[in-house]
């Protein structure tokens, strides 16, 4: 077992990654003390390790299990009331606790649906993809979409402990396991040049789920994310940096329709675009913009999106919560490695999506 910390003073939490740690979640949960769990999980998670980890939490406290239908479109409103529903009629108190079994999407709403209850109750992770392993996981974001952009309400709040069984990784789908790789990348392009570069020439290992190669990407992927949290936990200055690929995924994800695309994938399609972006801003040579596009079409990403509509992206993206008064600032690259934001003209914006598969 690997662990490390997010150090945010007297919020301090351990990130715990390993084979067969779903069966010790009581051992990491034990030191909380609930008085009662509720586990929010989905319809393919749930049958696969929901009464696993259930059974295991039993050990402590009074437990229940709620299963959401699974995919994009789950994030929403009455899907937040349905864990709010459960948490009432089972007495759960403030001392409860609430444990996301699952990707992004249900860590996400269930960490908003805890922050919430009561005005916030605890909550843990224990993320079952490689993109929630990695990323979403790991820094408190919480929160669902809204139909004129993703993660439009939500809240900060930080998880009590973070477990992730990399034998989850096993029965993941493919093209979910290729959509995690697309935030392991973004780790080593916005500040590990090194990383990105060993990521790149695993990226064989990693599609054939080795171990090892699995637990040491997830670990410095969550290293470089914890320094970061840890330095701007509410995203006031370096946090907005880990948006790299993001401002141009979301438009993507929110322009073909919630769940048409994987956020993995989306994302990986918007770093190709930042990564041309920045070259038409003067930071990156061709050669670099290459080697980002060859790395996510190398991790089985799609790097190109064909027929949606170059200017109903750029309103999108002035839509993002991350825009100010309709000003956009896109995370660039300075060279492979660092990372940079920065407002750019939209004729440059245009040309970048153009150039990306836009219309």
């Amino acid at each position: 077992m690997r662990s490390l910390s997010v150090g945010l003073g007297d919020r301090t939490y351990s990130i715990h990654i390993g084979s067969g740690l779903l069966d010790r979640v009581a051992e990491f949960v034990a030191p909380l003390a609930p008085t009662s769990v509720l586990v929010v999980t989905n319809e393919i998670v749930g049958p696969l390790y929901g009464r696993r980890l259930v059974t295991a939490l039993e050990t402590l406290t009074r437990t229940s299990m709620i299963e959401l239908p699974d995919g994009e479109h789950t994030k929403r409103w009455d899907s937040v009331a349905a864990v709010l529903d459960v948490l009432v009629a089972r007495g759960a108190d403030r001392k409860s606790l609430v444990v996301a079994l699952g990707g992004g999407v249900i860590g996400d709403l269930a960490g908003f649906a805890a922050s919430i209850y009561m005005r916030g109750i605890r909550f843990v992770q224990v993320p079952t993809t490689l993109l929630a392993q990695v990323d979403s996981s790991v820094g408190g974001k919480t929160g669902i979409n809204h139909p004129s952009g993703k993660n439009l309400i939500g809240t900060f709040h930080q998880p009590s402990v973070v477990v992730a069984d990399t034998d989850t990784l096993q029965s993941l789908p493919s093209r979910e396991l290729a959509a995690g790789l697309a935030e392991i990348l973004k780790h080593g392009l916005l500040a590990d040049a090194a990383y990105f570069e060993q990521v790149v020439g695993d990226l064989a290992l990693l599609r054939g789920r080795d171990p090892a190669a699995l637990a040491q990407a997830i670990e410095r992927s969550c290293e470089i994310k914890a320094a970061v949290v840890g330095r701007d936990e509410r995203e006031s200055g370096e946090r907005a940096l880990l948006n790299l690929g993001h401002t141009f995924g979301h438009a993507i994800e929110a322009l073909s329709g919630y769940g048409e695309w994987l956020h993995g994938e989306a994302v990986g399609c918007g770093m190709v675009i930042a990564a041309d972006l920045s070259r038409r801003v003067g930071l990156l040579d061709d050669r670099a913009v290459r080697s980002v596009e060859h790395a996510v079409a190398l991790a089985g990403l799609p790097p190109r999106i064909e027929g949606l509509g170059a200017d109903a992206a750029i309103s999108s993206m002035r839509g993002d919560k991350k825009a100010e008064a309709g000003a956009v600032r896109y995370i660039l690259l300075e060279r492979i490695g660092r990372a940079t934001q920065r407002a750019v003209p939209d004729d440059l914006v245009r040309a970048s999506l153009l150039a990306g598969g836009f219309r």
